[in-house]
């Protein structure tokens, strides 16, 4: 029961909320404005060791806010909801993380077999795996440690931007 959970009443749920559906749309408009800052914060992404760092700190940030907000967005991501406005947000989120990924990446400088790779659906690529492995690591359904799995999708994402160009900072053993 939410409101036992909240430790209020049911007047005071139905003074600001109409039923459950208005408190998750509320509770989503939350993290969509969360996410939106986030994005909005990437920097450029280098090729160097800096590059990939700062990279990280991207990722330990969206990290710490998807483990913040880690139910509503399984229940979001669970419930299946494309087809209404809570699913239209969703898809609006993971493309506005795309477009700030996008335009953070380095214009691609590809070989005659790679050129028909889109920056734009790259970087789509590149959220969906950032945002999954969340997914993952939180449900429980991926057993890594919060370094390694930022580690992991740090090098990841800047071996995939990069390849052999790609500098990172040495492994301790």
């Amino acid at each position: 029961d939410i409101v036992k959970a909240a430790k209020t009443s049911h007047g005071t749920f139905y003074l600001y909320f109409s039923n459950k559906e208005a408190l998750f749309a509320a509770l989503v408009a939350d993290v969509a404005d969360e996410m939106a800052d986030l994005a909005a914060s990437l920097e450029p992404i280098t090729a160097d060791a800096a590059g990939r760092e700062a990279l990280r700190a991207w990722l330990s940030r969206f990290s710490e806010l998807y483990e913040r907000y880690g139910p509503i967005l399984r229940t979001w991501t669970e419930a299946e909801i494309d087809q209404s406005e809570l699913g239209r947000m969703g898809t609006d989120l993971l493309g506005e993380l795309a477009v700030a990924l996008a335009a953070q990446l380095p214009a691609p400088k590809r070989a005659k077999a790679r050129d028909r790779i889109d920056n734009d659906v790259a970087a789509l690529a590149l959220v969906a795996m950032i945002e999954r492995f969340n997914y993952f690591v939180l449900s429980g359904q991926v057993g890594a440690d919060r370094d390694a799995m930022l580690d992991t999708l740090a090098d990841s994402v800047h071996d995939a931007v990069f390849g052999a160009a790609a500098e990172h900072r040495p492994r301790v053993s």
